[in-house]
């Protein structure tokens, strides 16, 4: 009887065990399912994604064909080997010798200097076909400025805009890396905002007329870069010396070495080390590395203070409470009689003060310390097209004794096209 007992219990356990094995191998057949159907729906939708995003063959600097986020993302990349290159067309830039850049700048010559940065100088140059550019040398030592070379290279062989400085083309003979830039006569924006006594550049006094049109052309460019590209580019060093003027003072943004491809989903931010300058970089960029488009349009409204101020972003030379343009300007943007305070005394009075309150209003929006509070470059460019239109019948230049001369490139005629100061 006991032992009759026993069989029983024993089969009961043997029968619950069965049980227990097959609702777990049931179970873990359902999540295997599930698990491939959603790894097969995510490489769908990616598919998707990137038959929709530009794609490119690469310059032979970097490689064969790939992705561009693949390859632009260089803080976390390990160096690849350069091969030689020889003097054709690649993806619309021309590949240069050293000799042939070398023999445009005769020698690099010191009187063709025409700016200096952390990564290299820039030269005035005479291409043998006889076009002015400038050209930038890259200083042999120091990885950050090598991996500004290949960025701005891969960057401005995807991207295609009137209001960006082109990039001809570029050099990557042995040890030398050298960029061939567009030449634009009038240099950068921050020379004209902020004269340099004793300076060997040409400055000239812009009028009110040619501020908006700059403020518009600027904004243009981000605009740009932050809608009409997938992912948006994030310039990450957006300020005046990086606006460059041609010979009829329409405006291009420049310097391109620190971009980063942004988030492209609604709200998203990429993490990086904190790069820019002083004075232009995002509050909460500064605080967390955390980038955005917003962080350009911070930047932005800087700019915008300073063609309204004439004042640098940072200048702790100045009286208590006035050393930081945007803590100083913030307030005083909303206020009818004080704007008119802040106004660059260089301008003379001559202005229409319901532009520079709409420009002011545009300002204080843009360097909120709420990224989420500031406005899209292409609500920026909306506000501004109507006070630019106002004044597309009268000459811009023409307005200001100043203006008509011509203005003959100088040694300092590119600014700081692509250096950073």
């Amino acid at each position: 009887m006991e032992a009759e007992e026993e069989y029983r219990r024993r089969e009961r356990v043997a029968l619950v065990a069965i049980v227990v094995l097959a609702s777990v191998a049931v179970a873990s057949l359902l999540v295997a399912l599930s698990y491939y159907c959603y790894i097969r729906n995510k490489v769908s939708r990616l598919a998707k994604n990137r038959a929709s995003e530009p794609r490119f063959i690469l310059n032979p600097l970097f490689g064969s064909k790939g992705n561009f986020q693949e390859r632009v993302d260089l803080e976390t990349k390990t160096d690849r080997p350069n091969p030689q290159v020889t003097t054709t067309s690649e993806k619309g830039l021309q590949v240069f010798t050293f000799k042939q850049l070398y023999s445009a700048t005769s020698g690099f010559s010191k009187s063709n200097v025409v700016g200096h940065g952390g990564f290299g100088s820039v030269y005035r140059g005479v291409l043998s076909d006889g076009r002015k550019v400038a050209i930038k040398l890259m200083d042999q030592a120091g990885k950050q400025g090598e991996e500004e070379f290949k960025v701005e290279v891969e960057m401005l062989s995807r991207l295609r805009s009137p209001y960006l400085l082109a990039l001809l083309g570029y050099c990557s003979d042995s040890n030398h890396k050298v960029l061939v830039y567009e030449f634009m006569a009038n240099g950068g924006l921050q020379e004209h905002l902020y004269p340099v006594s004793g300076s060997n550049s040409l400055s000239i006094r812009l009028d009110w007329e040619t501020r908006l049109r700059i403020a518009l052309e600027a904004a243009k460019g981000l605009e740009y870069l932050h809608e009409h590209v997938n992912p948006p580019v994030i310039h990450r060093d957006f300020k005046s010396s990086n606006i460059l003027l041609d010979r009829n003072f329409h405006a291009k943004v420049s310097d391109f070495g620190l971009a980063k491809l942004g988030s492209d989903k609604a709200g998203g931010h990429v993490s990086t080390r904190v790069l820019g300058t002083q004075g232009y970089v995002a509050p909460e960029y500064a605080l967390t590395g955390h980038l955005t488009t917003k962080s350009d349009v911070y930047s932005y409204g800087v700019v915008l203070l300073e063609l309204l101020t004439g004042r640098v972003p940072v200048d702790m030379k100045r009286p208590p409470g006035e050393g930081v343009l945007v803590s100083w300007a913030l307030p005083r943007l909303t206020d009818r009689e004080q704007v008119v305070q802040i106004m660059d005394p260089a301008l003379e009075g001559q202005y229409s003060m319901k532009e520079v309150i709409q420009v002011a209003a545009i300002a204080a929006m843009c360097v909120q310390p709420e990224a989420d509070y500031r406005p899209l470059m292409a609500d920026v460019v909306q506000s501004l097209v109507p006070l630019v239109k106002t004044h597309r019948l009268s000459s811009k230049v023409g307005n200001c004794p100043s203006f008509n001369a011509t203005k003959s490139p100088t040694t300092q005629d590119l600014g700081r096209s692509s250096v950073r100061n």
